[in-house]
């Protein structure tokens, strides 16, 4: 443990000669394409992959309990069958390339969940982005909670303006172990691995960034804000309930370095070159098209824009980005209660305009950019962003389960 929630772990890796199959995008995406996770089901059959330890969101019906014994079986197989080895205690280097970027450079290592927060007002070290909707994380729970090892997809991000910590890892990457090196179904790209033996000295980095000087100057306090949480929000939330559960029956001896103590999660520089933010919009479905879009007309959602009939119609309105998307939810949550009709969030306009055109029930809005230099400091004021505010990146682009930990 140290005052930067970092903690090295001894990560688990699959002894697979096919990486390409075993790693699989996270669950939470392509939640409105079932036809993706078919095809990604087709291409990993018969081989050890990690969509055989995780619940796809698209999945989350009736079935999702019988779906979360098989994962649990699943993960109880593997490990009975030898599948992982186990890294010395360290961190590891990633190196993403997708599409859209051509590098990403991120850290796997494990985080505490006693200095993480998702509560609004929190002034936890790690803290959440965007809103946590509570009702989402019992599905989840259910896995964790009897599950005896994590492959996770959550990123967090930190805010180190001058680039030092993982660039000068990057930099120095032929002096490091490579553990991985290959390319992601599904279009997700390419992704390099590498073992750091010398976790400490950037541990000791990462203190830097807590100096009470540089807070003030950046923020205008000394707010020991560190991490805040880019993707998988509900997946933290879910291991930070799982923990506090579970530590009421252990002692104060076993609370300090129980395995379910920690998160594992991929920690990514906001100003690396390969983090971008994109909006996430709303597709509306089931509603009288003409009658829905009326009333949206009469909230002021900020500038957004309104996606019906293939066509786009503009509006303007006075509220800030959060407090446009904060009014536009709450109007669609009102409208389907009296109307009916129900709500997904998705990612990239070309898939928002397919889904739509559809079906004349259905109607997008769709919302601008939010600068991500912004984030910590909104944050840092403000609290969380409304949920699905943003997306780092595009679908294809978010982590992919691949590095494992024990956390029982």
């Amino acid at each position: 443990m140290t005052e930067t929630g970092l903690k090295a772990e001894k990560i688990l890796l699959p002894k697979t000669d096919d990486m390409s199959r075993w790693a699989c995008i996270a669950c939470d995406q392509f939640t409105s394409e079932k036809e993706y996770w078919e095809r990604l089901s087709d291409y990993v059959s018969g081989k050890p992959t990690t969509l055989d330890l995780i619940l796809p969101e698209i999945y989350l019906d009736d079935n999702s309990d019988r779906r979360i014994e098989k994962i649990n079986s699943k993960i109880k197989e593997y490990l009975n069958e030898g599948l992982f080895y186990e890294l010395p205690e360290g961190f590891i280097l990633t190196v993403r390339s997708t599409p859209f970027v051509k590098r990403r450079i991120g850290i796997v290592a494990a985080l505490d969940l006693e200095k993480y927060d998702y509560k609004p007002g929190s002034s936890a070290l790690i803290r959440a982005t965007e809103g946590t909707i509570e009702e989402r994380i019992p599905p989840r729970l259910k896995i964790r909670k009897d599950a005896e090892i994590e492959f996770p997809h959550i990123m967090i991000l930190f805010d180190d303006e001058k680039r030092e910590i993982t660039e000068n890892l990057y930099q120095n990457r032929d002096k490091l172990r490579k553990l991985y090196d290959f390319d992601l179904n599904m279009g997700g790209g390419h992704i390099e691995g590498y073992f750091i033996e010398d976790y400490r000295s950037v541990m000791k980095k990462f203190v830097g960034l807590l100096d009470s000087d540089r807070l003030i100057k950046k923020y205008g306090k000394d707010d020991k804000f560190l991490f805040a949480v880019g993707d998988g929000n509900h997946s933290l939330a879910t291991a930070k309930a799982h923990w506090d559960k579970l530590k009421e029956e252990l002692s104060d001896e076993q609370k300090k370095n129980h395995p379910a103590r920690y998160a594992l999660a991929e920690f990514v520089n906001i100003y690396d070159e390969g983090i971008y933010f994109e909006p996430i919009y709303r597709l509306v479905c089931g509603v009288d098209r003409n009658a829905f879009t009326d009333g949206l007309r009469k909230t002021d959602g900020g500038n957004i824009e309104i996606y019906s009939d293939y066509k786009i119609v503009k509006q303007c309105g006075t509220n800030s980005l959060p407090d446009g998307i904060r009014a536009v939810d709450e109007y669609i949550k009102n409208y389907i209660k009296i109307n009916g009709g129900s709500v997904d969030y998705i990612h990239g306009e070309n898939n928002l305009k397919k889904l739509v055109d559809s079906s004349d029930s259905n109607v997008g809005i769709l919302f601008r950019k939010l600068d991500k230099s912004d984030l910590f400091k909104y944050v840092s004021e403000k609290g969380a962003f409304p949920r699905k505010t943003f997306s780092m990146g595009e679908g294809v682009e978010k982590r992919y389960y691949l590095e494992g930990r024990r956390i029982k």
